[in-house]
This record gives C-alpha cells, structure tokens and sequence, in this order.
C-alpha cells in the first residue's frame, strides 16, 4: 500500500481537516489547528506532504521521525502538520486492519470516558444559568475561563467577581458539580497567586494554565501555595517540551493536543511518561471532530486519562458545530456524563465529504480575539 495523494480542507468555524488516499483507495483523516496561520498551515501541509507521497502508511513510526527531524525543528506549525498528518496514518491503518486505531495501542484500558461541557464563554458570563443546563443535560463536569483581560497588577475587582462566579455554582451543586477554571494564560504570576488562593475555598477540579507555560518556573511557586491540582500543556508539543514541565514537579495534569502535541502515538508518548510521574491526562480538545475522534482513541487507552474535553456547543462554534461534518454522529453521544469508546474502524468517524466540500468553498478567516488592557497594553488571550 502506498500513499498517493493529499488533500486540505479549510473548513467554519475554525478547522483544518487533511485527507490522505492510497492507492487501494484507503482514505484516512487527520486535523490540523488554524490559530492565527491558516494558510500557513495549509500551504505547509501541502509542502511536506509532498515528501510521503509514494510511501507506506503503515511506517507511523518511521514517518514522524522524518517529518519532526528536520534540522530547525518544532514550532506550532511544523508540530501540527505533522500531527494532522499523523492521525490520517493511523485512520489508514486502523481502516486497512477493521479495528479501532486503540486497538493498535495497547488495547482498551476502561469501558467508557469521562467528558466535560464548557460554560461561560470567552468573556465569563451567565456562569450557573449554564451549569444548571449542562447538569441537566447529564454533564457531571464542567470548564469555564477564569477571567477577562488581567494585568499584571490589577485591580481585586475583577478577582472578586471570578470568586463570585465560581462561588454561585458551588453554593448551588455544592461538591456534585466538578469545575474545571482555565486562567488560559491570561494571568501573570503577580496576580495568579492572588487568583488561584482566592478560588481554593471553593474546591475546583484544577486550575488551568495558571501562568503561560514559558513561564514554568512559577508553577512550582503557586503549586506551593494551593492544594488545587494545577494543568497545563495544551501549547506544548513532543515529549521534548513536555520534559521540561515534568522536571518542574509541580504539574498535576498535561493537556496535550493530539492536533499540536505530533499526533496520536506521540501523544501516548507523552500520556506514559506523565504516567511514571504519578500525573493525570485531560486532553485539550476543543476544535473539530477529526482531532476529537482521534483524542477518543488515546483515551481508550491511556490509563492517567481521567476526563476529555469536549467541543459540542462551545462559543467558538458559530454557525458550524461538532457533528455537522460527520455521518456517525453517534461517536459523540454523551450519557452520564461519559462517552462511550469507538468501535468503528481507524478513527472511528465518517466525515461528510460531500457538505466538507460545499463549505470549504467558503473559505475560512479565523483570527484569535486581540485583547488589550485599559492602558492600551497587550492583554494576554
């Protein structure tokens, strides 16, 4: 079997699906990330799919180290082409063999997943109105952002109303609700002291990326300070940069991204190495259902997984949401607050290539919102 051709598919809200045929005529799937660089991304996808064309799919393994190794390596966009390239092997693979790509890691390792629901929005807001309709929709756990923009000094305002929001959903479900609050990045170390010591009263089910992850050092410093299990890792790709957040000892949970982090077996890479540090796995997926399905597969499998986000209804999904591009939509289903494992083939989705067709003729725009400080300074996204 032999790759022979390669196709990328811009696609609303925020997408980048690639398609990788075979000359047995085996399609696999995979998902890159847009961020700020979607026709970077596509146009490099493009540039190093080149060099797979004629090769064996099956040679996973073989193919990473020769995408990853070049000689200026890493970076967000090397790392997520490769990662979107990754998981088309593995769809191809899975496909070819009729098992589940899990299958091919190890087997299952639980009968079903935990998944969580965002709430709130980019700018929090109606935080309990939303709780109470995840809860009723069978959610047992839920992920808002903590805050607005935040300065590196600001003002105890705007920490009081992060306290009252997370506040308003503990005093109504008490410890039966598990709350997940996403500093994302947004808050220097000055203030994440004061934040994170702040929203200890109220038990959440960890604080994330409580400073950026560039900043790693603090970690160790807040980590100290509050017993709230801490989570990063949703920026970072490879083992290699995930090295250096083990050595700090001060992280609870990685959150890599199948879609950023170098694809699937990279990513259970990574799962095993934090599984020898004692640490738990909440991988970050809030994109499209390719990169979603293919995060379900690692969770089978990976032991330290203990809850998967989730992308259905989020308030970056406008227009388009998780299950329009795809047939199964079963694959998505919760109940319980679980999800149960694939049972279908390589990534276990069929993708509607037809309607992916009609609106990636559209084309796609996406810009991540630029925040600015009431002085005009840059505030971190």
């Amino acid at each position: 079997m032999k790759i022979t051709n390669i196709k990328v598919y811009k696609i609303k809200p925020r997408w980048i699906f690639i398609k990788l045929t075979t000359d047995d005529g085996i399609e696999g799937w995979g998902e890159m990330i847009s961020g700020t660089k979607t026709e970077t991304v596509v146009a490099g996808a493009y540039e190093m799919g080149t060099r797979i064309i004629g090769r064996n799919p099956f040679e996973i393994e073989r193919l990473f180290q020769e995408l990853h190794r070049s000689f200026f390596r890493g970076g967000p966009i090397n790392a997520t082409i490769v990662s979107g390239i990754e998981m088309a092997l593995w769809d191809i693979k899975g496909k070819a063999l009729e098992v589940p790509v899990y299958e091919l890691l190890g087997g299952a390792a639980r009968d079903k997943i935990k998944v969580y629901s965002w709430i709130g929005g980019d700018r929090p807001d109606d935080v309990l109105a939303q709780a109470k309709d995840r809860v009723e929709r069978g959610f047992t756990a839920v992920k808002m952002n903590a805050t607005e923009e935040l300065h590196y000094i600001d003002s105890f305002t705007k920490i009081d109303a992060v306290v009252e929001r997370l506040a308003s959903i503990h005093d109504y479900f008490g410890s039966k609700l598990s709350v997940g609050i996403d500093f994302h990045g947004r808050v220097h170390k000055p203030m994440a002291k004061v934040l994170a010591k702040a929203l200890e009263p109220y038990r959440p089910m960890f604080l994330e990326e409580v400073v950026l992850p560039e900043n790693e050092e603090y970690f160790k410093e807040i980590a100290s300070q509050v017993s709230i299990p801490l989570a990063t890792g949703e920026r970072l790709y490879t083992r290699w940069q995930f090295k250096e957040i083990f050595k700090t000892g001060a992280i609870d949970i990685i959150q890599p991204d199948v879609a950023l982090a170098g694809g699937i077996l990279e990513t259970r890479k990574i799962a095993a190495m934090a599984e020898a540090y004692d640490m738990a796995v909440a991988p970050h997926a809030p994109y499209g259902p390719v990169a979603l399905a293919a995060t379900l597969q690692i969770d089978s499998s990976t032991p330290n997984v203990f809850i998967q986000e989730q992308s259905l209804g989020i308030h970056y999904n406008k227009g388009f949401d998780l299950l329009d591009f795809v047939d199964n939509k079963d694959l998505f289903q919760y109940k319980d607050g679980f999800v149960s494992i694939p049972d279908k083939p390589g990534l276990g989705i069929e993708i509607n290539e037809s309607y992916v067709k009609e609106i990636a003729q559209e084309g796609l725009v996406w810009t991540n919102p630029s925040w600015r400080n009431d002085d005009g300074t840059i505030a971190e996204w």
